[in-house]
């Protein structure tokens, strides 16, 4: 089993619609900013036997008594998602007992032309995964964009989702995302109490590590292994490492309606290093080291984009071009990718002084998990590799004399990185496994909750 690419899943979805006209609808949520079609799959609601839940059109929120969304795609180089919502739509069409009164809704790939420019279809280790590396930068991406620009200025594809959101408006939406090593975890906008057990034993099961230090929930509440609330505002906790206020983003959306976001993380490679709960003998001390090695990184990464910079032309420090339509193309490059990856590598490469003054600063924590350490040293080392691996492709498009050099740091990168975790590959089947079953749990113990409360 492969990643899909946006056009083959947009092919699978049709064929899946052309199977079950009675159920299954394929629409246009959108268009990307390259022009590329946003799809929407939806399974429609079974009847209840309560009064008020009805069937209505395929694919409508009003005939439903609620609604799913799952968004699959939203960070470009985590192409896990695609395959996860095919597999769900056909499992929901096998078993229908979670459609009684509600209609599941997959946004196939919430970025289209970011999926186009990261190419790994089957990765056979990590330097294969980052030879076509590509992720942009925070504005650019979906779900983000809010937190970061204002409402004038966000993507089209932020723009559909959003609208997709408030015409469904769903009482569960799942994020699918991934992580290139490490182990599994989810997010939360709101806690779905009783979700951790089926988490848990999925991942057990098909031998995926919980990450029970992510670095992406640094302090944040945790009613379970691999479980974490994204703190209130004013938490000290909120956003701890990242530039973004994630209550700005589309996660945030659904709140508008009474509805809670789960953001579903698996990984590509495991770890049992994230997996380790015992106390780490010097927190902060390894944190300076991690920083140290981030910012050292981060200048060799530096360095030979100033090298590039000599093909800049007449474009701008962030690789936009002039904007004449008979010159060159932006940033001097001939490769139309070049602008996108550039854009990439510097707004990577300005985020990490921020970061690394938040792991040496007064907050860094006193006490922690090694799990939480090593969770750390990851993101650091992912952090210099992502940007280096971008730049790589420009300066190798290019056969620019600082490629060979960049080649071997990224490669020696790849492979310490992999050493360093005794990364272990997931099959995309098991992948896909586990954030189906854990879609799935979220929402029945939403639903569960809901009931216990009163609410459903």
């Amino acid at each position: 089993m492969c990643y899909p690419t946006p056009q083959e899943l947009g092919l699978a979805a049709r064929a899946l619609a052309d199977e079950h006209p009675g159920e299954v609808r394929l629409r246009q949520a959108g268009t990307s900013r390259a022009g590329q079609p946003i799809w929407v799959l939806s399974v429609a609601a079974t009847a209840t036997t309560t009064a008020t839940a009805t069937t209505g059109p395929v694919g409508t929120a009003g005939g439903d008594a609620r609604s799913v969304l799952v968004v699959a795609g939203a960070h470009a180089n985590e192409p896990v998602g695609g395959a996860t919502a095919l597999s769900l739509a056909r499992r929901l069409l096998r078993d229908p007992a979670p459609r009684a009164g509600c209609g599941w809704h997959f946004l196939l790939c919430a970025d289209p032309d970011g999926a186009d420019l990261h190419r790994t279809p089957r990765p056979y280790s990590l330097l294969d995964y980052h030879r076509y590396f590509f992720r942009p930068p925070g504005p650019e991406q979906p779900e983000w964009a809010p937190s970061l620009l204002p409402a004038d200025r966000l993507p089209p594809e932020t723009l559909a989702l959003t609208a997709l959101i408030d015409e469904l408006r769903p009482v569960l939406q799942v994020s699918l995302h991934a992580t290139d090593l490490g182990g599994t975890w989810v997010q939360l906008t709101r806690d779905i109490p009783g979700l951790a057990e089926p988490f848990a034993k999925s991942a057990a099961e098909l031998r995926i590590p919980v990450e029970n230090g992510a670095s992406d929930a640094a302090g944040w509440p945790s009613p379970g292994p691999g479980i974490f609330v994204i703190p209130q505002p004013g938490s000290e906790a909120a956003g701890a490492f990242h530039p973004e206020d994630t209550r700005l983003s589309t996660w945030y959306h659904a709140h508008r309606y009474a509805g809670t976001t789960a953001i579903v993380e698996v990984p590509m490679w495991a770890s049992d290093l994230v997996d380790d709960p015992a106390p780490h003998p010097d927190p902060r001390g390894a944190l300076r080291m991690l920083a140290a090695r981030l910012t050292a990184d981060a200048a060799l990464v530096g360095a030979a984009r100033e090298r590039a910079r000599s093909r800049d032309g007449d474009g701008d420090r962030n690789g936009h071009g002039s904007g004449d339509g008979d010159g060159p193309r932006p940033g001097g490059f001939e490769d139309p990718a070049a602008a996108p990856l550039l854009r990439a590598v510097d707004w990577t490469l300005a985020l990490i002084p921020r970061i690394t003054v938040e792991w040496t600063g007064a907050g860094a924590p006193a006490e922690a998990t090694a799990a939480y350490i090593a969770s750390i040293d990851a993101f650091g080392r992912r952090l210099s590799l992502r940007a280096a691996a971008m730049l790589l492709r420009v300066l190798r498009a290019e056969g620019h004399p600082a490629a060979p050099g960049l080649d071997r740091l990224v490669t020696g990168w790849c492979e310490e990185f992999a050493a360093r975790f005794g990364a272990r590959w997931i099959p995309v089947a098991t992948q896909v496994e586990h954030q189906s079953r854990t879609v799935l749990a979220a929402y029945d113990r939403l639903v569960a909750a809901d009931r216990a409360t009163g609410r459903a």
